[in-house]
């Protein structure tokens, strides 16, 4: 049981770390961008931002490092089948997390 809160905490955490560490660099890329252009009021209104850009980054975060550890070359001294099951878990929530949201 303790083993697999840790597996489960350390797999959020890595979720956690890997959706800020993709969104700092992008948001110091923006900084330093050229402003855009002024809009003009007749223009067509830009489709709306993606709800929750965090959790679908996070999501694929999940997907990458699951892949990694199926294609890995031995099994992290037993670990490796009870990360791929917190993995699972933490997508199918995530994928619930944004069902609920459209609802």
């Amino acid at each position: 049981m303790k083993t697999r809160i840790l597996t489960i905490f350390a797999v959020v955490a890595l979720v956690i770390g890997l959706a800020y560490a993709m969104s700092a660099p992008a948001a110091a890329s923006r900084a330093n961008a050229t402003p855009a252009a002024v809009p003009q009021p007749n223009a067509a209104a830009a489709p709306a931002a993606e709800p929750h850009p965090e959790i679908h980054e996070a999501l694929a975060a999940l997907r990458r490092a699951k892949e990694h550890m199926e294609h890995a070359a031995h099994d992290f001294g037993g670990h490796r089948v009870e990360a791929l099951r917190a993995t699972d878990d933490a997508i199918r929530q995530l994928e619930i997390c944004l069902k609920y949201d459209r609802d």
